[in-house]
C-alpha cells in the first residue's frame, strides 16, 4: 500500500477484492461536495495519534473494503481481514488448533510411554493419536513455512478432509478399542515387537516424505487439485520428484497404513490399503489429465520415466 501521511483523512489505495456490502454505512461524502457548500464528513476518522512518539498507532475500519487498518506516524500497517476472526488466515483459529494439537501430543505421548510400561495394550490408541497430532502439524508448519500464499487456518486438515478421512480415523480408534479389551482378537503375530518397529518406521519415513515433497514443491503445491493453471505455477521434477512424481501421495499411502502396522489393526489394515489405493488411483488419473493440459509434453515425460511409487499404479 502506497505511504500515506497521517494528517491526511483520505481513503487508502483500492484492493482486487472489494466488499461492497457496507457502503451503506459509509456517511456519504466528497471534495466536490464539499466545494459546492454540502456539509461532508470523512467516511471514518482516526484517532489522534500521540504527539511524543512516532510509533504511536491510530485506527480506522475501512467500510467500503471491509478491513481493519492502522497508521503509525511514518509507516502504515493495514490489518488483512482474513486475520480476523472468522477469516480464512484467522490468527485466532490458528493459535488455537495449534495449541490444542501440542497437548494432545503432550498428553498421548506420555500417556503411551507409561501405558507400554505397565503391560497395557490400550497403549496403542494414544500412540494412534500421537501420529496424527504430529500429521497434522507438520501439514500446516510445512505450507506455512514453504507455501505462504495458499497458507490458510485450514491448513492443518482437521477439519477439511472430509467425512471419509474422520470415519477412516474412527474405526481405526474403535478397532483399537475392542482388540484391548477383547484378548480373544488379538494374535501373537500382530503384537511382537518387530512389527511394532516395521510400523513406527513407515510412519516416520513416510512422514519425512511428504514434508519433503511438499517442501520441494513449494508454492506450487496446493491440498486441492486446481484446474486451472497460475502464470507462476512450474512442473517440479527435482529432488524427491525425480524418483516419485506424486511423493506426498505415497507419502501419505504409506504413513496412513504404517499406523494401522503400528497398532496392530488388522481389519484398518486391510480397509486402509483398499480405500486408499481406489481413491490415489482415480485421483492421479483425474489430476495427471490436468497436469498434461497444463505442461504438455514436458508432463508425458516427466509420468513415463517417473514412477508413483504406490504399489500398481503406474
Amino acid at each position: 500500500m502506497a505511504r500515506k501521511s497521517t494528517s491526511s483523512p483520505a481513503a487508502p489505495a483500492a484492493s482486487t477484492s472489494v466488499d461492497t456490502t457496507h457502503k451503506a454505512n459509509t456517511p456519504p461524502a466528497s471534495t466536490a461536495a464539499a466545494t459546492h457548500g454540502e456539509p461532508c464528513e470523512p467516511p471514518v476518522t482516526y484517532t489522534k495519534a500521540s504527539e511524543d512518539s512516532d510509533d504511536s498507532p491510530s485506527y480506522r475500519f475501512d467500510f467500503e473494503h471491509n478491513r481493519f487498518e492502522t497508521r503509525y506516524r511514518n509507516a502504515p500497517v493495514p490489518y488483512d481481514p482474513s486475520l480476523l476472526p472468522n477469516g480464512s488466515r484467522s490468527l485466532s483459529s490458528i493459535s488455537t488448533q495449534a495449541f490444542c494439537l501440542g497437548l494432545v501430543f503432550a498428553f498421548t505421548i506420555s500417556a503411551t510411554t507409561w501405558l507400554a510400561s505397565e503391560g497395557y495394550t490400550i497403549w496403542r490408541l494414544p500412540a494412534f493419536f500421537s501420529c496424527l497430532s504430529i500429521f497434522h502439524f507438520l501439514e500446516f508448519y510445512t505450507t506455512a513455512t514453504y507455501n505462504v500464499p495458499h497458507c490458510r487456518a485450514e491448513s492443518f486438515l482437521i477439519f477439511s478432509n472430509g467425512w471419509h478421512y474422520n470415519t477412516a480415523h474412527a474405526l481405526a480408534t474403535l478397532e483399537i478399542i475392542i482388540s484391548s479389551f477383547f484378548p480373544q482378537y488379538q494374535s501373537a503375530l500382530v503384537y511382537p515387537p518387530y512389527t511394532i518397529v516395521i510400523g513406527f518406521l513407515l510412519v516416520f519415513a513416510a512422514q519425512v516424505v511428504r514434508s519433503v515433497a511438499m517442501a520441494t514443491a513449494g508454492t506450487n503445491f496446493n491440498h486441492t487439485p486446481v484446474q486451472t493453471r497460475k502464470e507462476d505455477h512450474e512442473l517440479v521434477t527435482q529432488g524427491i520428484y525425480s524418483w516419485s512424481r506424486h511423493p506426498s501421495y505415497f507419502g501419505f499411502f504409506w504413513w496412513a497404513l504404517g499406523t494401522q502396522v503400528l497398532v496392530g489393526n488388522k481389519v484398518c489394515l486391510v480397509g486402509y490399503l483398499i480405500v486408499l489405493w481406489w481413491f490415489f488411483h482415480t485421483r492421479i488419473i483425474a489430476e495427471e489429465s490436468t497436469l498434461v493440459k497444463f505442461f504438455g509434453d514436458d508432463y508425458e515425460k516427466f509420468r513415463q520415466r517417473t514412477p508413483t511409487g504406490i504399489p500398481f499404479i503406474r
